[in-house]
């Protein structure tokens, strides 16, 4: 019995590892990606960001909906709440952008896409190092205090993005064939978000604040033991 579960609870590391390393390559490769093609053409590179990464982050998101499931089954160690909002704010903010064509090329696109990979970049070496057992203070106070002003950048581009693609929503709503008229309940919905996207971010960088705080004291009190 206790084999078989040593075993399981390596399998489920390995897996942990792979989703880590994954996600880790695939935000690299966007980051790169976006950093040279700006270096090489300047502005004009913002125009094409999405047809450039758009198809790597969609895939990049859809597979950090995973982790939801992992803090929920107790495989990671995490607060659901936030991670919950974040996945979610993320993968809804870009079934927007791949709805609406016209907001694709804005350059408020591009900065979205390069605070999210420098958020995901910050956090999963430190989830990785975590799961190897092998946590580092420098990796730790990185992931809880230089992440949380990032994520804030982050929320409120997120908005900003939101209302921007409002004067595109309308031309897409009137196309519907549904009974229910689109035409207005689409723009509702998206000035509906904005509060929304507020306390989700406020709440998020809340319990961060405390996620910071619990585990910079844990840290203190293990080398005091040292």
């Amino acid at each position: 019995m206790s084999t078989s579960y040593s075993l399981q609870s390596q399998s489920v590391i390995i897996g942990l590892r792979k989703h880590y390393n994954e996600q880790f390559c695939g935000h690299t490769w966007i980051l790169a990606n976006n950093i040279a093609r700006f270096l090489t053409f300047g502005q004009d590179a913002l125009a094409d960001t999405f047809y450039s990464v758009g198809f790597v982050m969609s895939l990049c998101q859809l597979l950090s909906i995973l982790e939801l499931f992992h803090i929920a089954d107790g495989i990671e160690k995490a607060r659901l709440l936030p991670r919950f909002v974040q996945v979610m704010e993320k993968n809804l903010l870009l079934i927007l952008v791949i709805m609406l064509e016209e907001i694709q090329s804005k350059p408020v696109v591009y900065v979205q896409f390069f605070l999210w990979n420098i958020l995901d970049l910050l956090r999963y070496p430190h989830e990785l190092l975590c799961v190897m057992q092998t946590p580092t203070i420098t990796m730790m106070w990185t992931r809880y205090t230089l992440w949380i002003p990032l994520y804030i950048l982050s929320a409120i581009n997120e908005g900003v993005t939101i209302y921007q693609a409002l004067p595109y929503t309308e031309p897409v709503a009137s196309h519907s064939s549904s009974p229910v008229s689109t035409h207005t309940l689409l723009p509702s919905v998206l000035m509906s978000c904005l509060p929304i996207l507020v306390l989700g971010a406020s709440v998020t960088v809340w319990q961060l604040l405390k996620e910071r705080q619990h585990h910079l004291e844990k840290w203190n009190k293990k080398m005091k033991r040292k």
